[in-house]
This record gives C-alpha cells, sequence and structure tokens, in this order.
C-alpha cells in the first residue's frame, strides 16, 4: 500500500466544515502510514498555491473567484487536476461539491474513483437542477460510494440505485484532550452551575433557536454556552433577551481550537439540537463523547445523527424542534448521578469502538485495499 498514490479532491482550505476536515484528515492518516496522498481544493482567499505537509503529503490549493450557491467557484481547480491527475492510482472525490465534480469530469482521468457521500445538497435546489446531470455521471464513474452512516446510505434517494457499491466509513477524530487546569479555571466561571455545551455555525439547520427556549424549562442551576459565529447571532441575542435569558445562555462567539477542548471538558453535557438532515452526521458530537461526555442530540429523518449517538447508549435524541423535550432529556442525563455515569461511560466506549482516527484511516485503507 506505500506505493499506492491517492488524491483527495473537494472543498476548500483553510478548513471550516466537516467535509474538509475528513478530506484533510484523510490525507494526514495516510500520509503518516507512508502512504502517499495529497490533496486539491480550492483556497478559501489567495492565489495558488501547494504547501508541503510531509514527504508524503501535499495541500494543492487552487484560486477561487468567487463563492456562489455554497460552491467555490475555482477554474484553476479544473487545470491543476488536469496537470497532475495521473499520478494518482485512486481519487477520492468528497461530495456535494459541484466544482470538485466537474474537474473530475474534464480531468480525463481513468483510474479508480471513490466518491464519499458525505451528504445530498439539500438547501441548493436552483444549483441540483443544474448539477444533476453531472452527479448522475459521478454516481456512474465511481468506483465505490462512500458514506459515513448507515442510515444516509440506504436513505438518501439519490443512493437508492447504486446501493450494490455503498459501504460506510464513519468519520473518527483523534481524542480531544482537555488540561484539567484550564477546565476547572471555566468550571470556576460558572460556579455550582450544570454546563450544556453546543457548537456550530449560527444557522436556521442548527435549530439553536429551540435549545436557547429550552433554557426557559431548565433550573437556574443550568447554564448553556453555545459556541459559533453565523448569520442569525442577531436573532438569538434578540431572543435571548426576549426570554429573560441573559446570563443563562451564552453566545460565545468563535471558540478557537485552543480553547475548544476546554469546553468539552467543562461541560456537563453536549447538545445539537439540529433540525434538517443538511445536519447529516454531526462531528461534534464524537468529539463530545471522545471526552466521555453525553450528548443530547435530535432525531432528524434520514440523517446520521441519531445513529452517532446511540438512544440510550452514549445520550438521548428527541424530536427535532422540540425545546421541552430538549430540555427533558438534558434534565434526564444530568440530574442522577448513576444515570449520568451510565452514559458518561456509553459516550466514550462508543467514540472507542466506532469513531477513533485510527479506525477511520484503517477501514480507508481496507476499501482502497479492495479497489485494486
Amino acid at each position: 500500500m506505500k506505493n499506492l498514490r491517492v488524491l483527495q479532491l473537494g472543498k476548500f482550505y483553510p478548513i471550516r466544515g466537516g467535509v474538509e476536515k475528513v478530506a484533510y484528515e484523510l490525507m494526514m492518516g495516510l500520509s503518516e502510514r507512508q502512504v502517499h496522498c495529497d490533496m486539491l481544493c480550492a483556497a478559501c482567499e489567495g492565489e495558488s498555491r501547494t504547501l508541503p505537509v510531509n514527504d508524503f503529503a501535499r495541500l494543492i490549493c487552487c484560486r477561487t473567484w468567487l463563492k456562489a450557491c455554497a460552491t467555490m467557484i475555482s477554474p484553476a481547480m479544473i487545470f491543476a487536476l488536469r496537470k497532475r491527475c495521473r499520478q494518482y492510482d485512486i481519487i477520492h472525490v468528497h461530495h456535494p461539491d459541484p466544482m470538485a465534480c466537474l474537474a473530475l469530469f474534464l480531468s480525463g482521468y481513468k483510474g479508480r474513483v471513490i466518491l464519499h457521500w458525505h451528504s445530498d445538497i439539500q438547501k441548493q435546489k436552483l444549483l441540483l437542477k443544474f448539477y444533476q446531470p453531472l452527479q448522475q455521471w459521478l454516481l456512474r464513474r465511481a468506483d465505490r460510494i462512500v458514506g459515513t452512516t448507515p442510515v444516509y446510505l440506504a436513505e438518501s434517494p439519490f443512493l437508492k440505485r447504486v446501493q450494490n457499491k455503498t459501504i460506510c466509513l464513519p468519520i473518527g477524530v483523534e481524542a480531544v484532550q482537555p488540561v484539567p487546569e484550564r477546565v476547572l479555571a471555566l468550571k470556576e466561571r460558572y460556579p455550582g452551575k450544570k454546563i450544556v455545551f453546543s457548537l456550530g455555525r449560527l444557522v436556521a439547520y442548527k435549530g439553536y433557536c429551540f435549545l436557547v427556549e429550552a433554557a426557559r424549562y431548565l433550573g437556574d442551576d443550568y447554564v448553556v454556552l453555545i459556541g459559533g459565529t453565523g448569520a442569525l447571532k442577531e436573532n438569538l441575542l434578540h431572543q435571548i433577551d426576549e426570554l429573560g435569558l441573559t446570563g443563562k445562555v451564552t453566545l460565545l462567539g468563535r471558540v478557537s481550537d485552543e480553547d475548544l477542548p476546554t469546553y468539552y471538558g467543562a461541560c456537563d453535557v453536549f447538545c445539537l439540537s439540529s433540525v434538517q438532515k443538511t445536519e447529516a452526521f454531526g462531528i461534534v458530537q464524537i468529539e463530545a463523547m471522545s471526552c466521555g461526555k453525553p450528548v443530547v442530540a435530535t432525531n432528524i429523518p434520514q440523517s446520521g445523527v441519531s445513529w452517532v449517538n446511540a438512544h440510550g447508549v452514549s445520550g438521548i435524541n428527541v424530536t427535532p424542534g422540540d425545546a421541552k423535550e430538549l430540555a427533558q432529556a438534558i434534565e434526564m442525563l444530568v440530574e442522577d448521578d448513576a444515570t449520568y455515569r451510565k452514559y458518561a461511560v456509553g459516550a466514550g466506549q462508543r467514540y472507542r469502538d466506532l469513531f477513533t482516527k485510527e479506525r477511520m484511516i484503517e477501514k480507508c485503507l481496507n476499501i482502497y485495499e479492495n479497489e485494486k
């Protein structure tokens, strides 16, 4: 396998979301095992450039013209892939990314293709109308279609006719490592409080308005901390003020990579309040689980979120958009010490069983090996 040359194709850099994070982690994990693995993507800003990562990996960033319909428009990706594609035994393309798909279509590449189906295109209906023929080509072209959960693979309407090519590859992450002194310092800022933590972009599908409302049903010994930035910040601040929850619910803004482990370590419960299938997996859930934190998430139809958070094992899943259920689930997890310990142990074990980075890399290598 060390003679194998792989290209992770798609999305952008620097990392801002789950899809590009998975592509980057695959590049890093494979190259650390001395498998040649590059990543070609659009640059969020600046000119095209190639960044050496280590002896076995390069990050190839292509200049972007503009962002339209949630897609980086980067013609430079087309030329970069045409120039390099014959260097690789496998191109591992990450979907949804119409730019990456177009680049592959125009590249003339004849080798093996792994299609990583992170999610369906949900919001961009107009884009999907024009992209559909290219998406169908990509589904036919792929030698193997990888999904992050068995639920999403089985339920996606776009994958119904290609079930024979699908295989599940759960996302894996390195365990979050909180520093005990920093955790203690953060807890001291909220003395006597049970901390509910959530993290994500402040956009509609994340359902933060329901998490804010849920705080109304929690006792005064709870505090809800929401990390992230986004278009709904002002709406949520207004809601917090209107409901008289100032001090009980706090929008943290962007949480730095340095500070993030502290919030995971300090919280009692992690909450993923998402309400739409756009939330296909929820990497933040497994980051919390790696710290042994129980999770409250939602039963989004056709999404893999509730599979990641196994109900009754690593946490509790509730009806999407039901603030009172969110609050009741949070209380159910933390009000009884024995119950809390059960779920905390279950969360940590589920992470170790399914969602470590090492397990993801190992299974990915097995998929590559079987496609020889």
